[in-house]
This record gives structure tokens, sequence and C-alpha cells, in this order.
């Protein structure tokens, strides 16, 4: 028997191992049929599960020809709008054999629809299905941004799937609580367990009264989580066991629910994008296995599933390549060393116990104000705010030097990367997809029976009005043929639409090192404008990755500007209109979606024809060089990136663009 023998879990030595975790990769883009070709390709080399990346006018319930979806379809994610585009997606792969995660929020009950429709086609038992839609709407009012709906309706409609599947789907995931992206909008880890338990709590106490007693418990165990896990390895790894010991202490006290099983935390993982760097990406590597580390290494909280980004996602979107890299990651941990075959290695750690109790205790208060406000729901504006602020917060550690970015703030001279090759090492999703995209829907309308469209259409408008659960009329929906925005059209005019609170607002902070040059500047300026100089900060296109956008409008705003910031989800045209109404002297985009060449060129077109064309547009991005420069001979006048984290000095930018002495001295 050789060495590897004796130390693996195969050899005869070994201790019995735990299963491994369900490896995934987060994947989706340009099509349903190219999609499908990646996840047939990744189940080949070892993923043991699907985790699906949906683009955003599928995210926010429009159909690929919709004006606002110009430029977004299949760039962040595939595009589904119809039972043949999900019928495609899953082309050749089983569904009742597999266990698919479903990134999808506001218009989640359509794509579980569509899901379950093409499971029966297959000739699928429903009732065997594995998976989960994330399904958590407050989350996005806070910091992703693909809200559709006001948040009770949408409330009602996450209580809408949890009811449907307990009784239809019984082992499906029907939410996922997801506290992933409030880190990434600069969540503390106490904040980041105190709303993301407030939320679960706010789902909870909306099914409460929909199901017999006797069978809540069960429902309460299909709650699942989907967490982040940062690079502080130690703080990461106690968060996750604070998750744990928390998530037990409401179930049993607050719910009731006396049986371990169903108070278990679950949960899913990806790990932080946020820290990965543009600059020497080649560092990113080691960022993701640390991070992965956090919630593997303890056995009593370790993830049920882990999805890990690429070395490039702060350069665009990954191939099939990168992402294949990152998976072989997570197998090498899982197969190759012994950490499996042992119990939790932390149990007994007075460091580790110390610091659990003291997130717990924190997260406690937090939940406790929270409460006080009238729970979640009710402290979407309160948690948006203090989100800002605690992003504000980090951002100010990073750019005084406090908090280390290894190539960023620290050692930033370094070899250049081989791994970025000429292509610029990332994908570029081709821009005629959207057309085909828009053929394809086009094909799909003229081919269905559209009185059938029509009357389930109308069936699940009555639903909808009459409180009804919307799931088995969404479904019926599904088979006969409605696309994903006629579906979220019903839901619109229903329910109504929402425009989340941008947390901007509030007192001027002083905390940030350098301010006080730069309002003198402003002040400087103001005084040769006539006028205080009007900054408008816009997110054009269906981008809800708003934390940049807020970032540069909380400093301006701190700077001494007038601030024009009225959040996500604008047209080109309409921001267009509001810098002609306000006699704005700079905008700012800020574009994360891989859509800026399409948005920017719309928009300065239109800056043109209002006679703006005088006005200094500025942009901000996942930008390749190449795209960059594109931009600049439309006539923008600076595009910033991930690297250019120091906002002074976009803002001192920004003030000598509006500069009128500047302007008449070139």
């Amino acid at each position: 028997m050789t060495q590897m023998q004796k130390n693996s879990p195969n050899g005869n030595d070994a201790r019995q191992a735990d299963r491994p975790w369900l490896i995934r990769t987060y994947a989706g883009h340009s099509t349903a049929q190219a999609s499908n070709a990646l996840y047939r390709g990744n189940l080949e080399k070892g993923q043991t599960g699907l985790s699906v990346a949906f683009d955003l006018p599928t995210q926010t319930g429009y159909d690929s020809d919709h004006v606002l979806a110009r430029g977004e379809v299949g760039k962040v994610g595939v595009p589904i709008c119809h039972l043949g585009d999900m019928r495609m997606l899953f082309d050749q792969i089983p569904l009742e054999r597999m266990n698919t995660s479903m990134t999808i929020n506001a218009t989640a009950p359509w794509l579980l629809a569509l899901y379950i429709a093409v499971a029966e086609e297959q000739g699928a038992d429903v009732s065997k299905l594995q998976g989960t839609v994330q399904n958590d709407l407050i989350k996005e009012y806070l910091s992703r941004g693909t809200y559709v709906c006001p948040p009770k309706p949408s409330l009602k409609m996450i209580a809408d799937v949890a009811e449907y599947c307990y009784v239809n789907v019984p082992k499906w995931n029907p939410m996922n609580v997801c506290s992933y992206h409030l880190q990434e909008a600069g969540a503390t880890p106490e904040q980041e367990l105190a709303f993301a338990l407030a939320t679960a709590q706010a789902v909870l106490d909306e099914l409460r009264p929909r199901v017999d007693p006797a069978d809540f418990p069960a429902l309460v165990g299909r709650i699942s989580f989907f967490v982040n896990a940062g690079i502080r390895f130690v703080t990461e790894m106690c968060k996750m066991r604070a998750f744990v010991d928390l998530w037990d202490e409401i179930c049993e006290q607050r719910y009731g629910v006396e049986d371990a099983k169903f108070r278990r935390f679950r949960y899913g993982v990806q790990v932080n994008s946020l820290g990965l760097t543009e600059q020497q990406p080649e560092n990113n590597v080691y960022r993701i296995l640390i991070e992965m580390l956090a919630v593997t290494l303890s056995k009593r909280a370790r993830a049920r599933a882990v999805q890990l980004p690429a070395w490039n996602e702060a350069l665009g979107l990954p191939r099939p390549w990168d992402q294949q890299w990152s998976m072989r990651m997570q197998q090498i941990l899982a197969y190759e060393t012994d950490l499996l075959e042992y119990g939790d290695l932390f149990d007994g750690s007075p460091v580790v116990d110390a610091k659990v109790e003291e997130l717990k205790e924190g997260a406690r208060a937090e939940l406790a104000n929270l409460a006080s406000m009238g729970g979640a729901v009710a402290s979407i504006e309160y948690m948006k705010s203090r989100l800002v602020e605690s992003n504000a917060e980090r951002l100010n550690r990073i750019e005084a030097g406090e908090t280390v970015v290894v190539g960023v703030n620290r050692w930033t001279q370094g070899e250049p990367s081989p791994l970025q090759t000429e292509d610029g090492g990332i994908m570029v999703v081709d821009p005629a997809v959207e057309q085909e995209q828009i053929d394809r829907l086009n094909e799909w309308r003229s081919e269905r029976d559209e009185a059938a469209v029509q009357a389930a259409l109308a069936a699940l408008r009555t639903a909808a009005r009459n409180g009804d659960n919307v799931v088995e009329p969404s479904i019926a929906a599904a088979r006969a043929g409605a696309t994903t925005g006629e579906w979220a059209e019903e839901m619109r005019k229903v329910f109504g639409t929402y425009r989340g609170p941008t947390g901007v607002s509030g007192s001027v902070s002083n905390k940030t090192e350098g301010l006080e040059e730069l309002r003198a500047s402003v002040d400087a300026v103001s005084d040769s404008l006539g006028r205080r100089l009007k900054f408008l900060v816009g997110k054009p296109g269906l981008d809800g990755h708003s934390n940049g956008a807020e970032q540069i409008a909380f400093r301006a705003r701190d700077c001494g500007m007038d601030i024009v910031y009225e959040g996500i989800r604008l047209t080109p045209e309409e921001l267009v209109a509001r810098a002609l109404e306000d006699r704005a002297h700079v905008v700012g985009l800020s574009i994360l979606s891989g859509s800026h060449v399409p948005l920017v060129e719309d928009l300065m077109a239109r800056m043109i024809a209002a006679g703006l064309s005088d006005v200094p547009v500025i942009v901000g991005g996942i930008i390749p060089d190449e795209d960059a420069k594109r931009l600049i001979s439309m006539g923008v006048a600076k595009v910033y990136t991930p690297k250019d984290f120091e906002l002074n000095t976009i803002m001192a930018d920004i003030v000598q663009l509006a500069d009128p002495r500047a302007i008449a001295a070139e």
C-alpha cells in the first residue's frame, strides 16, 4: 500500500469520512443553449449540483425585448423568457436526480413554476425534486436591487412558494435567506447575522398562520441560508458558529420547535467577491481558498453547498477554465485532504468560544433594535442606511491604509500576471446574442396559443387580487406559454412597483481624511459656477449592484456637492432628462453588469441631442481596457474600474471637470 493510500479516505487505515458538501459553480450566460452546454460540461468535471445565474431582465421581470433590457441580455446570467428557454436550459439533465439552486428572488414563483413544468415534461416525480430558490426579497431592497413589488406583497409571495412547496415539493428549499449581499454592501458580521435572521423571522411569521401547528416545525426545517465568507478567516468561521447557535435559539424559543433536526442551520455559501482585486488578480486564488476554509473547517458550522468565484471576476466574466480551477480547489480539499475524517477542530477553543459569544451578543442587540422598529420589513430604510455607513467606514479604512489589501494599498509593485492573456483573461458575451434571444422570443409568441395564454394570465391576476396562492396559476401560465415579462407585469398591476431607499441621506461625515481640502475646492468651484456644484449619479439599465454608486454619492455629499441620486434602474432617457432639469455640472454613471457600451452610447447620443455635450460624463464599473478606450472615444471624460479605490481622487477629478476656470484654460 502506498503512502497516499494510507492517507486517503479510501485507504484501509482511513476513518469513516463525512460526505462532502455539494460542489457547485455559479454559472449561466448568453443563451439557454450555451448555458446548458456549460452545465453538462461542469457536471462531467465533477460538479455535484447546479447553481443557476439568471440575467438581469429575468431577475427583474422583463422580457429580453423590453427597453430596460437593452444591453443586459445574457450578460450576468442566462435569459429565461418562457418554457422553451427553461426546457433548453435543462436539456439532457434529469431534474429528478439533480440538486438545483436558482439564484432568483422577485420572480422566484415564476422561475420555480417553469422548472416544475419542465420536470413534468421530463416525466419526473415532482415530489422528489431537490433544490433551492433564493426567494429573499429583503436583501434585494437592501443590497442587490432586483426587486419588483413592494415589501408586503413580496413577503406574501415568498410565503406562497413555501406553502406550495411544503405540500407539493417537500424536498425543495422554498426560501434561502441571503446574507451574502449584505456583506458585499458593507455589513459588519453582527449586522449580517441580525439582518439575515430578522428576514427569516419575517418569513416564518408570515407562514405560521398558513399551516397546521403540527406541521410548522417541518416547514421551519426547510428554510435555508446563503452566506458570504470574507477574508477575516477567524471572524468568519466564528460568525458561522454564531449563526448555528442563534438559529437554534430562535427556532426553539420563538417558534417552539422541539425536534433538533428541524432547528439545524442549513446553508450554502459563495465566498466573498467584494474583496477580489483587479490589481494583481492572481492573489485572488489565495483569497478564495482562505475564505473557503472558514465555511468548511468547522464541522459544526460546515456549509451544505459551496460555490467559489473565479480569480478574475474583478476583471469580467470568467471563462469555463477559470470556473474549473475554482471547482478543483473544492475537490482537492474534500477528497485529497483528511478534513472530512475528523470531528469539529474548534470545539473547546476559548478564543473561538469568546469570539462566537461576542458576535452573538452584538447580533442579539441588533435583532432587538429591529424588533423595536417592527421587524425586518418595517426597518428597510434603517438597515439600508446602516449598510451604506458601514461600507463607507470600510472604504475609509482601506484608503487610509488601516486595512491592508495586498497589491492594492501595499506591495503594489509586482510582475505582470501571465494568467491575463491577450484576450484580457475573461469571456466576452457576443452582442449578437441579444438580438438572437429577441428573435427566439418573438418566434415563441407567434407560435403559442394566444387565447390560452391570456386566459392563464387572467387566472393569475385573479388569484393575486384575491390573495390566493400564486404558484399554481403561475405553473398553469408557464404551461400555456406566458413569458417572464407578462408574469411580472401581472404582479406589478396588482401589487404595484417599488423603488428602494438609497441610504445616502443623513448627516455629513467628518471621519474621512482629506475632506477639508476637498470641501474648500468644492466651495471655490461653486463660487465660480454661481451655484453649488451639482453632481448627478445614475445607474442606467438593470444593474442593481448599487454599492459603488452609493459610496460615490455619499462621499460627494460629504465633500459639499449638491447630489442627485435616485437609485437604480433608470433609462438613459430618464437620466438625460434629469441632467437637463437639474442643470447638472457632471454626470456619473455606475454600470457593473457589463452593459456599459450600449448604455453609455445611448446616453451620450441623448446628451448631445439635449444640448448637454459640454457636461462631462464619467463612468465606473467592471470595464476592460479596450472597452474603456471605446467609452473615451464616445466622449466620456473619465473611466473608473475597481482598481480606482481612492474616492477622494475621484472627487478631485469631478471638481476639476466642473471647474469653469480649468475649462477656460483649456
